[in-house]
C-alpha cells in the first residue's frame, strides 16, 4: 500500500540519534520530504549524513530551534505536516555546569517549535503530528526491582532531566489545551556508531584505547538500561505510524548492566582485539 505524502521536520538531525533517525526516513520513505534542522552545535556532525546529503526528498538548515521566524519560514516553504523533534542539549554533567542553557533550549526551544507548529496548523489537526523524544531520566532513579513505565511518576534528579521533563509537560499540555495532535516517546540509554565522545561507552573506547586513565564515577556501580540506536530508531518509526496520537511510550532495550561491568567488557574486547595481555587497560 502507498503511503502518503508527508512534509516533515526533524529537530537535531545532525546529532547522534537524529542523524540516524534522518538517514533511515529519507531512504526508507522516499515519498516523505525530510527537512532536517540542526544548530550543529559541538556533538553534531553533518558528515554523519554524507550517504543522504544529495538526495531530493531531503534538505538541511542551520537554525537554532528558538528562532521562530527561521523555523516559521520552514514551515511556510515546506508545508509542513509533521515534527519529530530531537534537537536538545543533552550532557547531564554540562547541565550542572550551566542550567540556564538547558531550560532554553530544551524548555524554550520546544515551547517554541510547539507554538509555531499549532499557529501555522490553524487547528487544522488531520495528518499532523507533532512528536517529541524525550529520556528517561525523566523518572529518577529506578530502585533494585522492577521497571519505568508510561505511568511512572515524574522525579527528575538534574537540570538535564528536569528540562526534558517540562518540555514533555509542555507537550502533553498542547495535547490537551489545544487539541494538538502529540506523542512522546522516553528512551533509556543509548549507544552505536557516530555517538559523541562525552558518552560513557565511546568515552571509555577512546581512553582504553589511547591507554589512558578511566574517568570512573563513583564505585561504578550505577546500573543504566541500554539500547542501541538502531533498535531505537525502529521504534521511532513504528510509534510514528502507529502510536495512539496523546500517548507517551517508554523505549527501553530490557538491557540492564552496571557501569563497571560495561568498562571491564570493553577493557576486555578492546585489549584482545589490539593483542594486547589480558587486563592491560587500567
Amino acid at each position: 500500500m502507498k503511503k502518503n505524502k508527508k512534509n516533515i521536520i526533524i529537530t537535531g538531525g545532525a546529532g547522534f540519534i537524529g542523524s540516524h533517525l534522518v538517514c533511515t526516513f529519507v531512504k526508507k520513505y522516499p515519498e516523505y520530504n525530510i527537512i532536517n534542522i540542526d544548530n550543529l552545535s559541538y556533538a553534531s556532525d553533518l558528515d554523519n549524513l554524507n550517504s543522504i546529503k544529495s538526495a531530493k526528498n531531503y534538505a538541511f538548515y542551520k537554525i537554532d530551534i528558538r528562532d521562530e521566524s527561521s523555523i516559521l519560514n520552514i514551515f511556510k516553504k515546506y508545508k509542513i505536516d509533521n515534527v519529530i523533534h530531537l534537537a536538545a542539549e543533552s550532557h547531564v554533567d554540562n547541565s550542572i555546569l550551566n542550567p540556564i542553557k538547558f531550560a532554553d533550549t530544551n524548555v524554550i526551544g520546544t515551547l517554541n517549535l510547539l507554538d509555531i507548529a499549532r499557529k501555522y496548523w490553524n487547528s487544522d489537526f488531520q495528518n499532523k503530528c507533532f512528536f517529541h523524544v524525550s529520556t528517561d531520566e525523566v523518572y529518577g532513579s529506578l530502585g533494585n526491582k522492577g521497571s519505568f513505565t508510561e505511568k511512572s511518576a515524574y522525579n527528575p534528579r538534574s537540570p538535564y532531566s528536569a528540562s526534558k521533563a517540562a518540555s514533555d509537560h509542555f507537550v502533553c499540555s498542547y495535547n490537551n489545551t489545544f487539541g494538538m495532535p502529540t506523542l512522546i516517546s522516553n528512551c533509556s540509554n543509548n549507544f552505536g556508531p557516530h555517538q559523541f565522545e562525552e558518552k560513557l561507552i565511546p568515552l571509555m573506547i577512546t581512553k582504553i584505547f589511547n591507554e589512558e586513565k578511566l574517568p570512573i564515577y563513583g564505585n561504578g556501580q550505577n546500573v543504566r538500561d541500554w539500547l542501541f540506536v538502531e533498535d531505537h530508531i525502529d521504534a521511532i518509526d513504528l510509534i510514528f505510524h502507529k502510536g495512539t496520537i496523546g500517548e507517551n511510550y517508554n523505549i527501553g532495550g530490557d538491557n540492564e548492566l552496571k557501569n563497571i561491568d560495561v568498562i571491564n567488557e570493553l577493557i576486555i574486547r578492546i585489549d584482545k582485539n589490539l593483542s594486547r595481555p589480558k587486563g592491560y587497560s587500567k
